[in-house]
């Protein structure tokens, strides 16, 4: 029996899949199995699964005949593992040297970790190959309590966990089931939460895995989709709360926390875009901020501002882009000195 399954979806990323199904079968531990699940690609990513799969008897493929969507993917290759281990890593995307083996055996002597991650390098079109510490090297571990791994999450709102690393226990990801299909955008952090629910989490700052960034993945669009960022965060909150808070101690409170923090974010990043000219983005923002919590429109989130890394320089950017709208208004600056280089 496998160690570790590794389901890998494939939406028109064939010409990267040599390169993840590498990386796994250049690991140390080699007791894994693959599945490689093409989501009906109109380019040759299901010739280039076939190819590898006959190369390697772990590989398995399945070809969709139509497009099914990322989070169906991601249940069938959960229904799919019944190894211990498990990991969903996208095709464009590969592992670290020694990734696999570090994980497993964390939560072999820890059979309360439901959830191990680690970091994830970025790599952009271009970008020479990364290089990677020495995978014999003893790992550090960051372990937790699932409650503190939630409440970090509510503290900073985001997802703390880099996809292409969290590799987990698959007997809780069973438990928990598959992938929320009303958080297409937030579905990520809501599963961690979930699997945390129900088990302790473990990090290392070790590079557990390469993540690409490239056009098809890297929205241009991305203002126009703040408001829904917001939204889909406050409802993956509200989701793991609701059906798996009797779980975690604490948590209205810190169920309260998450929502005052997104209170803040979006208060402020409503501002900030008001004052850079996007108004019906701003005012949209702006008000999903307000409807978390009302008593902003009194009293404005002044210490959500001092949370950042560079307190003076967020408030010198918002203050700046609004003086610079007043002052064009009035014409006392020309518009060209206004613009960037």
């Amino acid at each position: 029996m496998a160690v570790v399954d590794i389901a890998i979806p494939c939406y028109r990323y064939g010409h990267f899949l040599k390169d993840c199904i590498e990386s796994i079968q250049a690991q140390s531990l080699h007791d894994v199995r693959m599945l490689i699940i093409d989501d009906a690609s109109p380019d040759d990513s299901a010739e280039a699964a076939r190819a590898l799969a006959a190369r390697d008897p772990r590989i398995e493929v399945v070809v969709h005949e139509r497009n099914r969507g990322a989070l169906v993917t991601y249940d069938e290759g959960i229904a799919w593992a019944t190894s211990p281990y498990m990991l969903l890593l996208s095709a464009d995307d590969f592992l670290a040297p020694g990734a696999l083996a570090r994980a497993a055996a964390l939560m072999d002597a820890h059979p309360k970790v439901a959830l191990t991650y680690g970091r994830s390098v970025d790599l952009h079109e271009g970008d020479p190959e990364p290089t990677f510490s020495d995978p014999n090297a003893p790992p550090e571990w960051r372990l937790r309590s699932g409650e503190a791994f939630i409440r970090e999450h509510c503290e900073r709102i985001r997802n703390l966990v880099p996809t292409p690393t969290a590799i987990v226990r698959t007997a809780v990801q069973k438990r928990v089931g598959g992938y929320d299909r009303l958080l297409p955008h937030a579905g990520d952090m809501e599963m961690w939460m979930r699997l945390a629910a129900y088990g302790d989490v473990a990090d290392t700052p070790l590079t557990q895995a390469v993540y690409r960034l490239h056009g098809s993945n890297m929205s241009r669009a991305y203002y126009a989709l703040i408001l829904v960022d917001y939204e889909q965060r406050a409802l993956a909150f509200d989701t793991v709360f609701k059906h798996h808070g009797p779980r975690v101690p604490n948590a209205r409170r810190h169920h309260a926390l998450a929502r005052r923090r997104l209170a803040e974010a979006a208060y402020w990043t409503g501002v900030a875009r008001c004052c850079r000219g996007d108004m019906a983005i701003g005012r949209d923002v702006l008000g999903f901020g307000l409807a978390l919590r009302p008593r902003m429109r009194l009293l404005p989130p002044v210490g959500q501002l001092f949370r950042h890394e560079r307190p003076d320089r967020k408030i010198a950017s918002v203050l700046g882009d609004g003086l610079r709208r007043l002052a064009l208004r009035a014409g006392l600056i020309p518009r060209q000195s206004a613009k960037g280089p």
